[in-house]
This record gives structure tokens, sequence and C-alpha cells, in this order.
């Protein structure tokens, strides 16, 4: 066999490394660790600095264990270097990376190592650390006299291959090392409960608690912080440098920390979270962590939350100047003892919290028997919300309730301190998510600070704007989109307890029962108006009415109109009605209760061409169409907002009849009209339909009865006076016999004559005044009227024995004097005559006064008096122009009055109906049915058709007046 050859030098490097690998593996001593890896160093890598430390967590310092040096001055190599934040060694320890120096000498971030590197003459230099399982346990540190010196890859590797197992072996020795220096937390925790055991109350609990926790922990300063919710801040209860703090302490360490400026740190406490911040580690967010570690003014924090019921009492907070690493015996005790101060803390107000509960349990009681009681849900609300506020220490109580036709939540109910104003708006629908979260919700839904809190948005701006800064929200009921919702708000940021909300949810799902049997009795009632509405309407639609006095049965249709409106809660109703011929239609308003609804009146409505009329008639039944839909025709007289809706319905009642009219509504797009409200709206429109047939038709009967009525008493008196003035004469010709002489012919011939005139008149009446009556035009002095009228009862006058004086005749506009108060001086001459003149339809006129002086006639006394009298009337006390022109004269006649008054019996209720000129039941017995008030009524009405007046009344000294208006010429005429 030949020579074995010699390893080549790579071999060798391999076998040296696995050599020193093998011999960190066996060795156990740190020191002849850190020996073996220097020697293999200082053999196998042409560095002249070579400088290894060990890392110490707790106190963030490196200890140096030895080293190489150029001048072998060794000294600073075993000298302890404290971490300083910027340092290029902290910088390697934290991030746990080589790092690299092209010149040590020139390093502003290594002022220590830069002094030793201008002695030693090094520059170029790489500082590794010494790392196992995410854990930094030392560095190493390598420097070369040649500028930017660096590891070639081979080179590299071999050198992370002993560091790593250096790594291991240290890690392993450290883990040894603890496990015999770990401190046990049960017994301290043990000692600590037996010791709040013999304790009296709380703060000597907590300072216990501190006591211990900071002798276990040994930090710097160990405090409770206690949490307020309404403020939501947290404030230092108690201090192991300050016993006892009280909460309105002036110190440094009783000062509040708000939630808004621990964020991140308050909502993990909230979640039962243990915070640890030291050794550039932290369980919070980074940026967060510096800015609370800066408030705290500390350097390593560790807290823990002390929770009862899921509801944060406070914390226990263990705090370092330095930064240090909590081990997890550290993290055990504290968060045991928290949990013990969360034990103890609520028997102190055990007493009270006992209490609570039974005042709880009463509120909810006293809330369920309001779902039994008769009392108003205002009542009810009342009570409730009084209690509810001051139990929560809230500001406000609402009750919200969804609006299907408005599409949002209303308020119907709200409760406030007295020097806040209810709110007036209404809120927006619910977004989805957020009426998920209501639905998924099996408690109230707490928002702290609704300046932060997303949720809700839609409603953030409009309770912002009002001063609300946080609230509870429960629903009552459990709808798709929840029907009613209670919230309860407060003007600061604050949180409630899990007791409050349960209460409030409680509450809150009583009061959703309340709200559906006051939704329930709300239908009812509805239901009840719109029974009422269509027992009005009936009623009025059946009401029996003058049909000559126009306006009343316009005011029947504007009432069924409203009761019409009343059941869709429309803001405007109105009827455009027509008769069967006509072209144009009239506008009848019914309601217009809102400004931004109108109409004008005064426009013309074409039948044929106005489409609103013409979609109507189309129609079986209604027609609903948005107001975007109206021509601009339609626009010009009807008035409604842009988003609005019309339903219009003719007024139908069988299909051979013709239409007399639309009904149109009117009222906002977003409201939503039930097809229930739609059916009876509907229904008393076709009611409206058939009484307004039904009108018109009985306006007709009663128009042509009233006609035959006045056409038979005129026959009838005219036929009678015809047979008294024929019989008159016949009986004259018969008592002069046969005409002897001259004069006699001559009497003969002039009474045939008259005869001849009685004849002719009849002749004209029976053809002119067949079925109607016919009105003529005649002029005639008022004394020769009177005087005639005189004469035909001349013999009534004697059989009574009564007085008549005619007044006024003598002179134009002044009273006759009572000395000529007689009826021969009271007939003027016939100069004076001709002043004094009438126009008219005489021969009627004159039947008139004729009846009225047979009434007084009748109705006085034996031996009575009769006055008749006369006096010119001027212009403003005169007739209407209307009636003027309506009988032939000229706008501004003058009138005379003509007064009938004597002392008689007259029956109160025939004076009655004489003024109200009609019967208030066409059934019922009446005093116009029959002679005399029939002929009176038939003379009433008979000179409004001639353009008169004639009223009857009574004085205060029991006389009764006939008071007639008649048309009197004047000079020129």
């Amino acid at each position: 066999m030949g020579q074995p050859q010699k390893p080549i030098a790579a071999e060798q490097q391999i076998l040296l490394l696995g050599r020193v690998l093998q011999s960190l593996r066996e060795e156990d001593d740190v020191d002849v660790l850190i020996e073996t890896t220097i020697s293999y160093l200082k053999e196998q890598f042409d560095y002249k600095l070579i400088w290894i430390a060990l890392y110490d967590r707790l106190n963030h310092i490196l200890f140096g264990k030895g080293g190489i040096t150029p001048d072998r001055d060794t000294s600073f190599l075993r000298q302890r270097v404290v971490l300083s934040p910027g340092d290029l060694l902290e910088q390697v320890v934290i991030e746990q990376h080589p790092l690299g120096i092209a010149d040590l000498q020139t390093e502003i971030r290594a002022p220590e190592w830069r002094k030793i590197a201008e002695k030693a003459h090094i520059q170029g230099t790489i500082i590794l650390p010494i790392r196992h399982k995410d854990r930094c346990l030392g560095v190493l540190l390598l420097g070369s006299e040649r500028w930017g010196y660096l590891l070639t890859g081979e080179a590299k590797a071999r050198l992370m291959m002993v560091l790593g197992e250096l790594g291991a072996v240290l890690y392993q020795n450290e883990m040894h090392l603890q496990q015999k220096q770990t401190k046990r937390t049960d017994e301290p925790l043990l000692e600590l409960l037996e010791n709040l055991r013999t304790l009296s109350n709380l703060n000597q609990r907590l300072e216990a608690t501190v006591q211990a926790t900071h002798k276990f922990v040994s930090p710097n300063r160990t405090n409770v912080y206690w949490f307020e919710r309404e403020g939501r801040y947290f404030w230092c209860r108690m201090s192991n440098q300050l016993v006892t703090i009280d909460r309105n302490s002036s110190s440094q360490q009783a000062a509040g920390m708000t939630v808004q400026e621990l964020s991140d740190f308050y909502y993990a406490l909230t979640v039962n979270q243990i915070v640890s911040i030291g050794d550039a580690r932290s369980s919070l967010k980074s940026h967060f962590t510096a800015k609370l570690l800066q408030r705290l003014k500390v350097r390593s924090l560790l807290a823990a939350p002390i929770i009862w019921q899921k509801n944060l009492l406070g914390f226990l907070a263990v705090e370092s100047n330095k930064p240090r690493i909590w081990t997890e015996a550290d993290k055990n005790f504290v968060q045991g003892a928290a949990g013990l101060i969360s034990l103890v803390a609520t028997t102190e107000s055990m007493e009270s919290t006992i209490k609570q509960i039974q005042e709880d349990a009463q509120l909810t009681s006293q809330v369920a028997q309001g779902i039994y009681s008769e009392h108003d849900l205002n009542e009810t609300l009342h009570s409730c919300a009084k209690k509810v506020l001051a139990r929560l220490a809230a500001t406000r109580f609402m009750l919200l309730q969804y609006d299907p036709q408005q599409n949002n939540y209303q308020f119907i109910y709200q409760s406030q301190p007295h020097n806040r104003r209810p709110l007036t708006f209404a809120l927006n629908t619910l977004k989805e998510l957020d009426e998920q979260l209501l639905q998924r919700s099996t408690q109230a839904v707490e928002i702290e600070n609704l300046d932060e809190d997303l949720r809700f948005f839609n409603w953030r701006p409009l309770l912002l704007e009002s001063g609300v800064r946080s609230l509870l929200i429960c629903k009552c009921t459990h709808e798709h989109i929840p029907a009613a919702l209670l919230v309860i708000t407060h003007d600061s940021h604050r949180s409630w307890t899990t007791l409050e909300k349960e209460l409030l949810w409680a509450v809150s799902q009583q009061i959703g029962v309340i709200v559906r049997q006051w939704q329930l009795h709300k239908r009812t009632t509805q239901q009840q108006k719109t029974s009422q509405a269509f027992e009005q309407c009936l009623r009025i639609l059946t009401q029996s009415q003058n049909s000559k006095i126009e306006v009343e049965k316009k005011h029947l249709e504007r009432t069924a109109l409203e009761q019409i409106a009343s059941i869709l809660g429309c803001p405007l109703a109105v009827l455009l009605s027509w008769s069967p011929g006509e072209s144009w239609a009239e506008i009848i308003p019914g309601v217009v209760s809102n400004s931004l609804f109108g109409l004008f009146s005064d426009a013309s409505i074409s039948i044929q061409a106005e489409a609103l009329i013409e979609w109507a008639l189309a129609t079986e039944s209604y027609l609903t169409l948005n107001v975007d839909n109206l021509p601009p025709k339609t626009r010009k007289w009807l008035n409604t907002p842009d988003k609005g809706q019309i339903l219009v319905m003719a007024l139908r009642t069988n299909a051979d009849y013709e239409i007399t009219g639309v009904v149109l509504l009117a009222d906002y797009q977003e409201r939503h009209w039930s097809e229930q409200n739609l059916s009876a709206t509907a229904t008393l429109i076709s009611q409206l339909a058939w009484w307004r047939r039904e009108k018109q038709i009985t306006r007709l009967l009663e128009s042509t009865t009233e006609d035959l009525q006045q056409l038979n008493w005129y026959k009838h008196r005219r036929l009678e006076e015809i047979q008294r003035i024929t019989a008159l004469s016949l009986k004259q010709i018969h008592a002069l016999g046969i005409p002897a002489n001259e004069l006699t012919q001559m009497r003969y011939e002039l009474l045939l004559r008259q005869l001849d005139h009685t004849a002719a008149s009849m002749s004209g009446m029976l053809k002119l005044e067949q079925w109607q009556l016919h009105i003529s035009w005649e002029t005639m002095p008022i004394a020769s009227l009177l005087k005639r009228s005189l004469e035909r009862i001349e013999n009534l006058i004697k059989q009574q024995k009564l007085w008549i004086g005619v007044h006024g005749l003598g002179q134009q506009i002044e009273e006759q004097s009572p000395n000529n108060s007689s009826l021969a001086r009271g007939i003027p001459t016939a100069s004076v005559q001709s002043v004094m003149a009438i126009a008219g339809d005489i021969v009627k006129i004159e039947l008139v006064i004729h009846e009225l002086l047979v009434n007084a006639c009748n109705c006085s006394q034996a031996g009575g008096r009769i006055d008749i009298w006369c006096r010119r009337l001027d212009a403003s006390k005169s007739l209407d122009s209307k009636r003027s022109s309506d009988s032939g004269g000229t706008e501004h006649q003058t009138s005379l009055e003509l007064s009938i008054t004597y002392n008689g019996a007259i029956e109160p209720q025939l004076l009655t109906e004489l003024h109200d000129n009609r019967s208030k039941d066409v059934l019922a017995p009446s005093k116009l049915d029959q002679p005399p008030g029939l002929h009176l009524l038939i003379c009433q009405n008979l000179m409004q058709v001639l353009g008169g007046e004639l009223n009857f009344y009574q004085l205060p000294d029991n006389r009764v007046v006939s008071r007639l208006l008649l048309t009197l010429v004047g000079n020129d005429s």
C-alpha cells in the first residue's frame, strides 16, 4: 500500500469544523464554549479583533465574555455594555440580522468601539447575532484592519454553523438555568388569597394585592387603574408609591386616562387579553405601543384586565422604566392577582348590587304591567322612560317605529331632560349591515364613541348634531326590518355594564309587546275611523237639503270630500263637477291642508280636453298616477309637489247614466296607500256619485212640483178673478136690461168691452202659461195697484169691520204724516202717482199683494187695523243688480218697500219655516203643506222669480209684518 495522502485544504476545514461542532455539543461550561469558539475563529478567519458577548434580556445588557485584540489588551473585552436606542449593537440584538461596517473608526452609532478601532487600527467590521428560536443570546464582533473586509460565501456558511451550534447550546443552558431559577406563582398567589380573606374593605385588599405583585415581579411601579364608564376614563386607584389615591386627587398618578387615548389597549382589555410590552416585543400594534409607553412614561408594561361578568372594572399594571422581558411567571402572577381583585371588588358593593337587581326586577315588572293596563301608550312609556334614564344615567329615551309609507324611522315617543329639546327629524332606514347586526343581536348594541364608531353610519350626522356621543340600541321586534327600536343616548362618551345592557334588553322586549298592542289598537282605530267616515259620509249624503240653495249643496259635497280624504290622509281633495250636457267643469275644493298643494279655482276646465277627466272616464274604478305624468296644461290649475301622487275616480253610478264629476285626491309620493283604504275610498266615492244623482233627480222633481204649485195657484186665482168680473158684468148687464136710450146703450157697450177684455186675458193666460209661468214686463202706479187690491177685498173688510191705512204715497222719500192716514186721504192725486210706479209682471204682483191682504184680514181681529207702508229705498238698499237685470230692469233701479202690518195671531212654527223657506224633512208634517202657509210660501218663491223679495216677521209689539220689495220706476222711465 502506498502512503496515505494528506488531506487537501478544503477537507481540512471541514474536518476542523466537525471537531469544533462536536466540541460545542458535548460541552456544558459556557466559558469553555466561548474559548472553543474564539480559538476556532482565530485559526480559521483572518480577523484581528474578535469579541463575544452574551445578552441579558431582563436588563437589556451585553456581558463581554472574551476575544482577541491586535495589541493583546483584553481588559475591555470583559466589560458590560448597556444597550441604548440607536446603537448598532441594539439594532443587531433587536433585528437579529448580521450588520456589516466598512470602517468602524468612522461609525458614530458605536462611539465606544470607535475609540477602540482607532487605537487598534480596525476598519472593516461585521457584527453577527448569536440566536436560537427567535431569541437573541449574544453577539459576535469581528474586526479587520482592511477597509470593507467581508466574509465570503463558504467562510460565512462555516461561521453561521458554528454560531448556530453555539446558540443552541447556550439556549439549552439558559432554559436549564431558567427552570432552576423560575419563580413559582402558586405559593405567592395562595398567600395573597389568604391575606385578602383577613382584610375588611376593598382599598386594603387592593393595597395587599399591589404590594404582593410588586414584590413578586419587582418592577419600578405597580398600579391599579379603575374604569369610570361615564366619561370612559381610567384613574389610578392604588399604587405601591402612593398607597391610596383618591379619584379627585390632583397628582399625576391620579390623573385620568381616557379611552380615546388608550384606544387599542382598552379594546384588548375588554376582551380579557393581557397586554405585554417590553424587550422590543408588544402584544399591541407597534405604532400604538410607543404612544402608550410615552403616555405612561415607562419602557416596559405588563397589564392584566380586572373583569367581572364581562364588565371591565379596571386593570392591574406593572411598569418598568427600562426595557424588560416579562416572563411567563410574571404574566401568570399579574393575571392571577387581577382575577383575585375582580372577585373581591364585587363583595364591597354586594348589598347595593342586590338592591339594584331588585329594582331592575321591579322596573321590568312595571313595564310588563303596562301591557295589560288600559293606560295610554305615552303614559306607560313616560313612567318607564323616567326609571330607565335614572337607572342607566342616560340623557335621552327614544322609541322609534319604522314607517313603511315614508321608508324611515319616526319618533313615537321621546323623553329628555327639561333643558333638552325633543328631536324633530326622522331617521333613514338602516343599512343592510346594521339590519343584520340588530337581527343577530341578543342584547343591546353598544356604541361607546359615536364619533369613531362606523355602525349606524347614516344616523351619525343627525345624532352628532343633536349632541349624542354614545348610545344603546335594542330591537323591540323580530321582523326583517325591525319595526320598533329602543334607543338610549348620552351626551358624553361612556359605556354600560352587561347588567345594564341586559336590563335594557328586557325592557325593550316588553316595550315591543306594548308597541305591538298599540299597533293593533291603532289598526282597530283606523278601521273604526274608516267605519265612522262611512257612517258620517252616508249621513251627510242622506241629509235632505233645499235643492235651490246651491251653497248648501256644495257644503255637503265638501264635507263628503273631507271624509273621503281622511281615510287616505290626503292633504288635497277636490271635485270636478258638471251637469249633463255641460262642456266646462266646476272646481269644488274639499280639503287643502298643506301649502304645497293648491288649486286655481277660477280656472276653466274643459271636460273634453282635460287629461285627468279623460283618464278617469276611461277607467272603470280608480286610477293612481305620479305627478310627473301630468301634462303641463293640468299643472297650470293643479299645484302639487314634484314627488307626489294622484288618485282620480269618476262619479259613475250605472253604465247607462251620465257621469257628472271626477274626484281627485293628491298626496306625497312616499306615502303608501293600503289596498284596504283604497277600497274604502272607492266605495265612498261611489256612494257620493249615487247621492249626487239622487239629489239631481230630487232637485228636478222639487223644481217641477214647485212650478206646478205656482201655476195651479196662479191659474186658480186668475180664474177666480175672471169669474168674479164676468159674473159682475153679467149681473150689471141683466140689471140694465134692454137699453132704451142712448146713455144706457153706451153703458151697455162699455160692459161688453169689459167682458171682451176679460175673455182676451183669459185666452192669453191659457195660451202662454199652459205649463209654466210667463213673466211679462209692465209698469203701474203703486197707488192704482193698491186701489185695485183694496177694491177686491172690500167685502172682506166690511164683514170684519177692519180699518186700513196707506202711508208713504204722498211723498217721494219721507213717510206721510199720521194725520193723513186714512184710506180716502192715503191715496195721492194723479200728479203724484206718476212718481211712485213699479215695474214687473203687474198681474202676478197684484195677486201676491191680494194674497197678503187676504191673509192679513183673516188673521186680524174684528175691528182691527191694517197698515200699508210704502217707502222708497236708495240704490245701496235696493235689490242686487243681478235680480234687477233678470227681471228686465236697469242695473241700478231703486226699490219700493211695501210693508203690510196688522195685529193678529201667527204661529211661530210658520214664521220659522217661512224664514228658512224650506222644510227640514219633506216627510214630516209642515205648516207649509197647506194654506195659508202653502199660499204664503208660493208667494215668497214667486217673488224671487219676479226679481223681488217677500219676508215675514213679527215686531216686538206683536204686530205681524209682511215685507215686500218691488222694483220702482224712475221719473225718466
